[in-house]
């Protein structure tokens, strides 16, 4: 019965409550690529308040990203069990408290701790709002659907970059902080109005109110109501869902190749991501065109995101995320190679932004594909958790190079390499399956 209705979800057009579910997502998603480079935006202004050394400003972009990996790995999972809704609306509370107390931080390590607050409410949700846009989005359009709510993060990150710019011109970096608290606080009553929950739980885990909660949303979807909830099977009653079954025989390569695809990828985006404004201030911008340069990385990213999500029902997505890799990566080494003057750096962080974001778009489309229901939010939670152990590694490492004299050119040569590592990973992972 269960397969019945989602299935013919699944084969349908999609409906309004359907695409309220992705477009909640993709503005949820927004708000994080400002929350995210909320740091980005800000460490010029703080590094010149508070003097800090470029190791320094390393550790303040992976406190952040920290929290986030924590989040991914240890609050994403508990949505198979509590639901994916819930998780947000709670994710929201904690990004909301952890903004608002970095606002009036005063050393290093208080804003570190603030950051990783924030961090966790961010990586606890971003594996259900993909979940919930894969479940909800009919198999022709989930390529898509999921690359343009993954779009939403440079899209958010572009808007706000904007507005951080303004504001810290005008008022001071903590206002910033502030801006991006109020932004998710009041996000929280409309998630609660408008994002249902996933059919998917309701129906295999049957919480409390289940029936009422699915026949509610099968005739917004146009279904029959159901008379009684489907058989859920014993197994998913009676303990939380291990992690371990992600690496079960049938999953294991799979699951270890796109951990490792995660991990490369992130590692670099997030270099890239934190460091680009800096880097181009320190090349001789000021901070506003610095900043600027950073939005260019995110527009690039989001039209990269909605190219590749084009493809996806056209081209098979391993295919495509391998050639946005390998393209990233000879991006990055001509821009640390050529070593041309501002305006053509501004240009290539546009092209690397293009294909550093379709390279990450791509390995969420690719990540719910590959688990069932019960174990999908671990499964994206876990991969997103891997993925950002390297999101901390790159902003430290990157610190640690220029630390010791490095040029950010030759550090954007050096970050080309995991894009290699990772292409590998996905074209294999497309062989094993």
């Amino acid at each position: 019965m269960h397969e019945d209705v989602v299935a013919s979800i699944k084969s349908d057009a999609m409906r309004p409550v359907q695409i309220i579910a992705v477009a909640m997502c993709v503005v949820i998603n927004m708000l994080d690529g400002f929350d995210v480079l909320v740091m980005a935006f800000t460490a010029p202004e703080i590094a010149r308040e508070w003097q800090l050394e470029p190791q320094s400003l390393g550790i303040l972009f992976s406190s952040g990203l920290l929290g986030m990996a924590l989040g991914s790995l240890f609050i994403a999972p508990l949505a198979d069990r509590v639901g994916r809704r819930r998780i947000i609306l709670l994710c929201l509370l904690i990004i909301s408290l952890g903004m608002m107390a970095s606002a009036f931080m005063n050393s290093v390590t208080s804003l570190v701790s603030t950051r990783i607050v924030t961090g966790l409410g961010i990586g606890g949700m971003l594996a259900s709002i993909t979940t919930i846009t894969a479940e909800y989005s009919s198999d022709v359009r989930r390529g898509f659907s999921i690359s343009l709510v993954q779009s939403g993060y440079p899209i958010g990150a572009t808007i706000g970059g904007s507005i951080a710019a303004v504001l810290i011109v005008q008022y001071g970096w903590r206002e910033v902080f502030m801006f991006g608290a109020l932004c998710s606080a009041l996000m929280i009553p409309l998630v609660y109005l408008l994002l249902p929950e996933s059919l998917d739980y309701l129906t295999t885990r049957q919480p409390k109110s289940a029936l009422a909660s699915i026949n509610d949303l099968l005739r917004k979807l146009g279904k029959d109501p159901l008379t009684s909830l489907p058989d859920r099977g014993e197994h998913l009653s009676v303990a939380p869902v291990p992690v371990l079954s992600l690496l079960a025989p049938k999953l294991a390569r799979a699951t270890v190749l796109l951990w490792l695809a995660f991990f490369m990828v992130m590692l670099s985006f997030y270099f890239v991501l934190s460091w680009t404004p800096t880097l181009l201030t320190e090349a001789g911008l000021n901070v506003e065109q610095g900043i600027s340069g950073g939005v260019l990385v995110n527009i690039g990213g989001v039209i990269g995101g909605v190219f590749l999500g084009y493809f996806t029902a056209r081209f098979a997505v391993t295919k495509l995320v391998a050639l946005f890799m390998v393209m990233c990566a000879i991006a990055m080494i001509a821009f640390g190679l050529l070593q041309s003057g501002l305006s053509l750096m501004l240009i290539f962080g546009f092209v690397i932004g293009f294909f550093i974001f379709g390279s990450m778009i791509g390995l969420y489309a690719i990540t719910p594909n590959i688990y069932a229901t019960e174990i999908r939010n671990t499964g994206m939670g876990w991969a997103i958790g891997i993925g950002r152990i390297g999101a901390v590694v790159g902003p430290l490492i990157a610190g640690f190079l220029l630390d010791r004299g490095w040029s950010g050119a030759d550090c954007f040569v050096v970050f080309a390499v995991p894009l290699i590592i990772a292409m590998f990973a996905v074209l294999s992972m497309k062989q094993s399956e």
